[in-house]
């Protein structure tokens, strides 16, 4: 019933939304001799800023049709290389016709993108950077609502095995940057093939905002996952996805709850940002209003997750926090991070996360304890809350040089010639703030 009541409520709010747009334009429209009234535009942006908040939404495209390499225009196109039915993997391939492009044998990148309510173009802005010097993956998540029930289950061990799976596609030599949620798996799958001395485990694995150990500076995310019991996530927030769609008679942990989570978790700013957007319009600032729509139509995007993945999710990383406390169990084996003996592991945490506090993603950095401690590196950016640390402008020009530093230094295949912007010491130091030490 909670899906179904969902889908009127979304389907009566498209309804009014449409009104409310045709009544914006019609107050707006030179045609209309009461648009020159005082009142009429303030009254038509109000309604444009309603209908724009509720719009239905869809699966956004990524639009990286053209990337900067040495600063020219290089052409780029979409190719799935792999398809599963719960997600493919996406390549974003550069003209290698363009005379910049000729000789380059850039890094391999897998970014791996969170399955927690967004499609992965949410990591748009992080793709379009890493482009110019990298050749980009992206493992591109499935909407669990979309996928047949006779396509089976997905849980977390699952997304383990598509990690692997995904980097045994691309080949040995490759480095992974995992945003968020996927730091857990994606850290498991790599101590998981390094016990087993896989031909393509990652050269470098970067770990963003990650739920490592969620005993670490506790956010009220993990407040919310651990101060009710299991049975009460299974009883009151798993529906059933509803007639109409081809996953109808899933089980699945609905995108709208994710979504109305994160909007109450700051629901003062999302409110500014709507006032600021109505001022904006009234000003005739189109462009600043544009950008505010921009991001809103990805935020509001999302998508359900698998009842399996969302409990085990709950049940091992925020109830137990079982990487940290070696109760990870994958295929019948248990996952020791002390298996990572050759993946150079980065952790990078926003000085402002209120998701993942500071701590839980460093915390990898302790349990690899037979990495050789030149091969770990921890970088705190200041200022910066959970979505500004892969995506924005602290993100463009205080990350992702780090990031990119951290990959070069350790690529095997070191071919091409480090683009000017990437400043490569000649002897590697751990990347830290001052400080801040390694725990």
């Amino acid at each position: 019933m909670l899906y179904t009541a969902y889908e009127w409520q979304r389907a009566w709010l498209a309804g009014i939304g449409s009104m409310a747009q045709t009544g914006s334009q019609w107050l707006l429209s030179p045609a209309n001799p009461m648009s020159y009234g005082l009142a009429s535009p303030v009254l038509a942006r109000g309604l444009e800023v309603f209908a724009h908040a509720a719009a239905p939404r869809g699966k956004p495209d990524f639009g990286l049709d053209l990337t900067l390499v040495e600063g020219h225009g290089v052409a780029v196109r979409e190719e799935i290389v792999l398809r599963k039915p719960f997600g493919q993997l996406k390549h974003f391939v550069r003209d290698r016709s363009t005379p910049v492009m000729a000789g380059r044998n850039d890094p391999k990148l897998l970014i791996v993108a969170p399955m927690s309510g967004h499609y992965a173009t949410l990591l748009r802005g992080t793709v379009e950077r890493m482009l110019p010097d990298h050749e980009v993956f992206v493992t591109d998540w499935r909407d669990a609502r979309s996928v047949p029930v006779s396509d089976g289950r997905f849980d977390l061990n699952d997304y383990v095995d598509y990690v692997i799976e995904f980097l045994d596609h691309i080949g040995p030599g490759a480095h992974m940057l995992a945003v968020c949620q996927p730091a857990v798996p994606c850290f498991a799958a790599v101590a998981h093939m390094s016990r087993h001395d896989h031909a393509a485990v990652p050269c470098t694995l970067t770990m963003m905002g990650g739920p490592i150990d969620t005993r670490e500076a506790p956010t009220s995310v993990d407040d919310l996952a651990t101060e009710r019991p299991f049975a009460w996530f299974e009883q009151n927030v798993i529906a059933t996805v509803p007639p109409g769609y081809a996953g109808a008679g899933r089980r699945v942990y609905p995108g709208f709850l994710q979504l109305a989570g994160f909007m109450s978790m700051n629901l003062a700013n999302h409110m500014k940002s709507h006032w600021e957007m109505f001022k904006h319009l009234i000003e005739g600032d189109d462009e600043s209003a544009d950008g505010t729509k921009a991001f809103y139509d990805e935020y509001r995007s999302v998508c359900d997750m698998t009842a399996e993945f969302y409990l085990q999710t709950i049940d091992y990383v925020f109830q137990r926090q079982a990487l940290a406390t070696g109760q990870f169990w994958h295929r019948g084996e248990l996952v020791d991070p002390a298996d990572i003996d050759r993946t150079a592991l980065l952790a990078i945490e926003g000085e402002r996360d209120d998701i993942s506090g500071i701590g839980q993603t460093r915390a990898a950095l302790t349990l690899a304890s037979r990495l050789p401690d030149e091969m770990k590196h921890y970088h705190l950016a200041e200022g910066a809350g959970h979505y500004g640390i892969f995506n924005g402008r602290r993100w463009r020009d205080s990350i992702a040089p780090v990031v990119e530093r951290f990959i070069r230094t350790h690529d095997p295949h070191q071919l091409t010639p480090l683009p000017a912007h990437i400043d490569l010491p000649e002897h590697l130091e751990p990347v830290v703030v001052p400080g801040v030490e390694l725990a």
